[in-house]
This record gives C-alpha cells, structure tokens and sequence, in this order.
C-alpha cells in the first residue's frame, strides 16, 4: 500500500461526544487552549493536523447536541485544509453509564466510513511524534487489518492496555487494568473496513458495547491485529486537571 494515500478511501474518525463533566469547562475541553509561541491552539487540532499531514482530505468529528462551539471554530474544514463532517451522537441511558460509550461513538458514523480505512484518534489528547500516522500506515498490508499505535505508560490502570508478540501481533487487549505486566497502551488505531462491519455486528446484534471487548472478539475471530511500538513516543491525556498541569510542566517550550 506505501505511504500513498487513495484519498476517496481513507477518512479521519474523531469522537468528541463526552460532556467533558470533569474539567467543568465552559466550552467544549475540545478547545482547552494550548498556548505555545503567543498562540492558541486546542488540544484536537493536534489530532486533526496529524490526520491532514498523513493525507487524509475528509475527517469525521463525532458530537453532541452541546457542541455548538466546536463546530463554530472547525466550521467545514477549509482552513485546516480538509472537509470536516459531523455526526450527532444520540445519548444512549444505561444503569452503569450516562456517556453513550467510545463504540457507539465510533459506529454512529457508520454511514460515512463504511467502506473506508478509517484513522481514529482522541481529541483531548496529544501524541509525538506529530507524523504518528505516516509511522503507521506502512505497516497497513493485506495480511494486517488493525494497527494499534503502542506507547509505554506509567498509568496502565487509565488506557487500553495491549498484549502483543514477538511478530508484533496483538495477543490481547486489557482495558484500564489495576494491576498488569503489560507497558504498552494504545493511543490510536488504523483500521480497514472489516474492523468497521465486525464493530457494527457486534455492537448493534450481538449487543456488545465495550469497545475493548469487542477488539478481542475481532482478534479471536482471526482478523490480524498489529501493535507498533512508538518507542521514543509520548502520549498525554487531558482528562483532568491534575494531567493538565503535568502535560504543561513536561512540554512547556516544546510544542509548536
């Protein structure tokens, strides 16, 4: 496949349909500001400009019916030189949860990336290096159907912690462990359009809701799950404000 993107079969899959109740923010934490050089930039254009510099010209945002400002600053794409959809995710109510869950976000736009290689990343996120997907997609043969970008981290009992073994195939996803000999948690995931039927099937018929759980299925179900090691790799989560000082504090003068 190279690095060549066929532009009409690749799309870029944001979820950023979370209330963001934590951070008690009055905006989207989508647009929490990281100010570097005298200029703003939201932690998700991180995300969004990854995705561009790989090539990707169509990128999905997944919302609620909160996130007027979010559309507001990303309107259709054109200044960050792609095409920007938005899909309205409909607030899913369980006795476990109120948050609709990440797989019915990443389903709900089903529609548009049905047929695609889909790249998805977090919004309130940041990875180095910033070419995170052109390290990846190489890796996207016909015998590989998902790449799960690996990064070591302190904190396995907050990510989606992977298994994988000396062929780099990923034995086993075990999410947000309390105690675990795994290192290595996956911050984004590659994957063609098999994962996206199988994520549908299971999540819609076989009412499967954990997004986890549902990649172990896949895995037992022989798609070919494949773990790159971004060694020099750093992953930061802005989830609370406690990892948002630290971020701070680790980057300062360091991001562009």
């Amino acid at each position: 496949m190279g690095n060549k993107l066929k532009v009409d079969s690749y799309i870029g899959l944001i979820p950023a349909a979370g209330r963001g109740l934590r951070l008690g923010l009055p905006y989207p934490k989508e647009l929490y500001p990281i100010i570097r050089n005298n200029k703003y930039k939201p932690v998700s254009q991180y995300i969004v400009d990854q995705m561009t510099e790989v090539g990707l010209e169509h990128l999905v945002f997944i919302i609620n019916e909160t996130k007027h400002q979010l559309i507001g600053f990303y309107g259709n794409g054109d200044r960050f030189g792609c095409r920007i959809s938005y899909v309205v995710q409909e607030t899913i109510n369980t006795k476990s949860s109120t948050s609709p869950g990440l797989a019915q976000a990443l389903d709900s736009a089903y529609h548009l990336t049905k047929d695609k290689v889909v790249f998805f990343g977090m919004p309130d996120t940041i990875m180095q290096p910033n070419d995170i997907f052109k390290r990846t997609l190489p890796y996207l043969n016909e015998n590989v159907d998902v790449i799960l970008s690996l990064f070591k981290t302190r904190t396995p009992s907050k990510f989606g912690m992977v298994r994988i073994n000396n062929q780099a195939e990923v034995i086993e996803i075990v999410d947000k462990p309390e105690e675990t000999d795994l290192t290595s948690m996956w911050g984004c995931v590659v994957w063609k359009p098999i994962f996206s039927e199988f994520l549908h099937e299971w999540l819609n018929n076989q009412q499967v809701f954990d997004f986890a759980e549902i990649m172990n299925n896949a895995i037992k179900n022989k798609l070919n799950f494949k773990g790159i090691k971004i060694d020099e790799g750093v992953f930061y989560d802005l989830g609370t404000y406690d990892e948002i000082i630290a971020m701070d504090r680790q980057l300062r003068g360091e991001i562009d």
